[in-house]
């Protein structure tokens, strides 16, 4: 089989890699040639200024001992297992009520979707000001409302911090899941849905027996950009607590950017990042394993 490409016949295996160059190039370009200097990278002692020397394996040999290293992935670990199951389930419920084409339901998924194009700096940013103990708008409705007797030191304290930005975090991303679960709902026959009524199923049970199970793959998916976004996250702690307080919450890329841009040690942030590849592609195969389908 021959196809023509530029008024010249070529074998139709051919004219498919040449389809897929202009892809190929870019990914090349600007993921595996980065990949490839970060490894090597994480094999050198390679200072900010000056010449690298030759390592081996000393970078990743001092990741056992480093006490840092260990307590910023425990905390992006917590907080990974914290947000992702609240982003999936909020999105999930927000996709349940813009499902149906109710009046004005194109309103609503618009209002839903808008948080989503703020950028995350420009997010935390906003909800540091929202935060604020002397200026913030929760504080001073709280006491307003007589709840608390002084302001709130939301950012202030580790764990009200966590939920400070988990809360922010669920606000800005959980609009992009709902879409992603909203595509995968409008995908499955309506017929079915039609066939449970008039057996008598209700609304809980056609979405415990029909949405659920057809969704496992679009689940997959959100779960998995969800995760992988929530292991690498840096703006919103850099931006809203500094990695404070007292160093609570330092997330692994946040620790990562302080080793290789604060410390200068360009090598052994590379070797933290291997690392992290490795943990993520370790973690999003086991959570792609667990949620596939039964003919998977």
């Amino acid at each position: 089989m021959v196809t023509t490409f530029f008024g010249r016949n070529i074998p139709r295996h051919w004219a498919a890699y040449v389809f897929i160059l202009p892809c190929l190039a870019v990914t090349t370009l600007f993921f595996l040639v980065p990949l490839g200097m970060t490894a090597w990278m994480s094999l050198n002692e390679w200072p900010l200024l000056g010449h690298p020397s030759f390592a081996g394996l000393r970078n990743y040999l001092a990741l056992f001992v480093d006490a840092s290293f260990w307590g910023s992935l425990l905390f992006t670990v917590k907080y990974t297992l914290v947000v992702t199951p609240a982003i999936f389930l909020f999105a999930f419920a927000l996709a349940l009520l813009v499902q149906r084409g109710a009046r004005f339901v194109g309103i609503f998924r618009t209002a839903y979707f808008l948080p989503v194009v703020i950028g995350m700096t420009s997010a935390s940013l906003l909800w540091t000001w929202l935060f604020n103990d002397q200026v913030g708008i929760f504080s001073a409705v709280l006491m307003d409302l007589g709840l608390v007797d002084e302001p709130v030191q939301w950012l202030g304290e580790t764990n009200s911090a966590l939920a400070s930005i988990v809360t922010m975090v669920l606000w800005k991303a959980a609009g992009f899941t709902m879409v992603i679960l909203l595509v995968g709902m409008q995908a499955i026959p309506i017929d079915l849905y039609e066939a449970a009524a008039l057996d008598g199923a209700g609304w809980l049970r056609q979405i415990r027996s029909i949405t659920i199970p057809l969704m496992r793959r679009t689940f997959a998916l959100a779960l998995t950009m969800s995760f992988i976004g929530s292991f690498l996250a840096f703006e919103q702690f850099f931006v809203m607590t500094r990695g404070g307080p007292f160093n609570s919450t330092i997330t692994i890329v946040h620790w990562i950017y302080r080793a290789s841009f604060t410390y200068f040690k360009l090598g052994y942030g590379a070797a933290m990042s291997m690392v992290l590849l490795m943990i993520l592609l370790l973690l999003s195969g086991l959570q792609l394993w667990l949620l596939r389908d039964d003919k998977e």
